[in-house]
């Protein structure tokens, strides 16, 4: 719980963080955006293949209309990925369709809920696994830096998209998600299946919403900082 309160606390205090605003990208965010995805590809990818047979002998037994998970379990990465290319695709549509620069407007207040709502069930896996996670205490510690460091960069996008009512109302929504997910965690336990169709949707999740704030040539991102963050945190994780 005490982690999962840590995690919380991020989208309180990031917005205090103001060296981390402006372009060229600053170099922690990238820093950040690559332990991130360092950890995805270390670690969540690979448990997920671990769990294929898993998944495969659940859907057989219990969910025969969803058979093509039997071989394809990355689908379920694929959806989260897509997903939050949606959102992010409404949110940057919704301010520039707003009266005024498009740089400055916030999204509509519908498309806010949208991305509030999702962004809170994405947080609130987190929480859950962060309550399952497999590998003892150093395998928790690594998930919950990489995990702090994303929502770093989830919380300047959202800021970016959302302005002053993502301050007054979506920074508390994600924070209770969090303890939600992980209280939750604490008192109920899913099936294995279960639980790896929440490891690839946050692991598509992870990429995209990383790739989303690198990528754009506007942002003027850095990628020797994204390069170090993922090699040195993959040193880590092989480390274990």
């Amino acid at each position: 719980m005490l982690l999962a309160l840590g995690l919380a606390a991020i989208h309180f205090f990031s917005g205090g963080l103001s060296f981390l605003d402006g372009v060229p990208r600053s170099r922690w965010l990238s820093v950040a955006g690559g332990v991130s995805v360092a950890y995805v590809f270390i670690h969540l990818l690979p448990e997920l293949a671990e769990n294929q047979e898993v998944i495969a002998e659940t859907v057989s037994e219990s969910f025969a209309f969803l058979a093509f998970l039997e071989d394809h379990v990355y689908l379920v990465a694929l959806v989260g990925l897509a997903v939050f290319y949606g959102l992010e695709r409404a949110a940057k549509e919704s301010r520039r369709r707003q009266p005024g620069s498009p740089e400055n407007a916030p999204a509509s207040a519908g498309v806010f809920w949208i991305h509030i709502v999702s962004f809170a069930v994405y947080n609130a896996v987190i929480g859950y696994l962060l309550v399952h996670r497999e590998g003892g205490f150093r395998a928790l510690v690594f998930f919950f830096v990489a995990m702090a460091l994303h929502f770093v960069v989830n919380d300047r996008s959202l800021r970016e998209h959302h302005r002053a009512i993502y301050h007054k109302v979506g920074r508390w929504l994600l924070a209770g998600a969090v303890v939600i997910g992980s209280t939750a965690g604490a008192f109920t336990e899913i099936s294995e299946a279960a639980l790896a169709v929440l490891i690839g949707f946050l692991a598509g999740g992870v990429i995209l919403n990383v790739l989303k704030e690198e990528l754009p040539e506007e942002r003027r991102s850095r990628f020797s900082a994204f390069a170090l963050g993922a090699a040195v945190y993959s040193t880590l994780l092989l480390a274990l």
